[in-house]
């Protein structure tokens, strides 16, 4: 018989984590266990409330499923008896986590991966004023990729002037979090490009994307609200050049994994992102980073403190799990 019990944890963030949506002071993460047969698998999500996700739906949702779980609900089975999203996700890494553990095989083998290596994570700088902005990346100066999250309105190209001047040498990425409109991307885009940015993501409101079907710009476009799971990817095929993994939206490593297969013969480019959580949500994402060609897995570096055993960081590097974390 398999046990399943699922908690909400809280860990503050160092500070506060403000975007063009709102601000947040805390991690709020859900953790599901699943025990059998003296093994124990974990996997952690982050309900979301831009996708109606809420806490308390969350975990009604995985409770429901506490059923079909204790008779043996597969993986396979998973991906059909529940929609994608951080529900799907907390419980499909837990069963990874757990069949690697009785297989006592890590699950890259299982999954028929190749064995992770340590990868380069950005790492954001929360929305401020221009001031604070650099100030910021003066004190993160050192670390090669960063990004930035921006609001909206006139002062974001002066957020990122700011923050180059902190940071002469560090590549950038923005992150608009929808908060453009179709006449600000080429105009942005072009100010952008001049200050060297590497990469936009998600300019315009998901419902408004098909705007960027006419736009060439110089610096290429990321779909973050816009790209979830499988369902969906052709239409990205021209409105973006990248897209954005993340567990929480796909509902799980099992689909993200071949979300990724579908992005490299759509000729996407892949970055793999995370929400704000602990290093047991990024242990299961550092597989599909091994494909990435931005990485984005910096929520532990966020908080005020990780979980113990978390992921190993020096600077911007971090290491694969080790296997009394996950997998």
């Amino acid at each position: 018989m398999r046990e399943i019990d699922v908690d909400i944890e809280s860990w503050p963030i160092a500070g506060a984590f403000t975007i063009s949506r709102g601000s947040k002071t805390e991690a709020r993460v859900i953790v599901v266990k699943l025990r059998e047969s003296g093994a124990t698998g974990r996997g952690e999500c982050v309900p979301y409330a831009r996708y109606g996700e809420t806490e308390k739906d969350t975990l009604a949702a995985i409770r429901a499923l506490q059923p079909q779980i204790s008779d043996g609900l597969t993986r396979e089975d998973l991906q059909r008896a529940m929609p994608r999203g951080a529900a799907r996700n907390a419980i499909d890494c837990a069963m990874w986590d757990l069949e690697a553990r009785q297989a006592q095989c890590p699950v890259w083998k299982l999954a028929g991966l190749d064995e992770p290596k340590p990868v380069t994570t950005a790492y954001t700088l929360t929305l401020a004023a221009p001031d604070a902005m650099r100030e910021a990346a003066r004190e993160n100066a050192h670390r090669p990729l960063l990004k930035l999250k921006l609001g909206g309105g006139t002062d974001d190209i002066a957020r990122v002037e700011a923050v180059r001047k902190g940071a002469p040498n560090a590549t950038l990425i923005v992150d608009a979090n929808e908060g453009w409109t179709a006449d600000d991307v080429m105009p942005m885009a072009r100010e952008l490009a001049r200050l060297g940015v590497a990469l936009i993501e998600q300019p315009l409101p998901a419902k408004d994307d098909e705007a960027l079907r006419d736009i060439s710009s110089p610096v290429p476009l990321c779909a973050d609200e816009s790209a979830h799971g499988l369902e969906g990817m052709k239409r990205l095929v021209g409105l973006y050049d990248f897209i954005n993994v993340k567990l929480d939206k796909t509902g799980g490593l099992t689909e993200a994994l071949s979300v990724v297969r579908c992005a490299k013969l759509r000729k996407l480019r892949v970055m793999v992102g995370c929400m704000v959580a602990t290093s047991l949500a990024m242990a299961p994402a550092m597989l599909i980073a091994q494909k990435a060609d931005y990485v984005d897995l910096d929520g532990p570096l966020l908080l005020t403190k990780d979980r113990a055993p978390g992921l190993r960081y020096e600077g911007s590097t971090v290491h694969p799990p080790e296997r009394e974390l996950w997998g």
